[in-house]
């Protein structure tokens, strides 16, 4: 699944730099990522970094959009043009 930030965002700014795809950004209010560009950190790091220095705690699993780990790694090799080494 793709991942998703809540209202509950303070736009604190630490979000966005640490997603290796550059799938956190800017939104009307406040951060949001694009569900297309976002692997949950699949092929870069064991665990999704966004999620690791939220201060609140706003970036739940999306679970509107269900994806298999199978999914997240065809989307990290499409996304880096790299083959999956994990």
């Amino acid at each position: 699944m793709a991942l998703k930030i809540t209202d509950e965002c303070i736009n604190c700014d630490v979000c966005e730099p640490e997603c290796p795809n550059e799938a956190i950004y800017q939104g009307e209010e406040i951060y949001e990522i694009d569900p297309d560009k976002c692997t949950q950190c699949v092929g870069h790091y064991d665990e999704p970094q966004c999620q690791l220095v939220c201060p609140v705690d706003c970036i739940p699993l999306d679970e509107e959009r269900p994806e298999t780990e199978e999914e997240l790694i065809i989307k990290y090799e499409k996304l880096t043009g790299l083959p999956y080494a994990g």
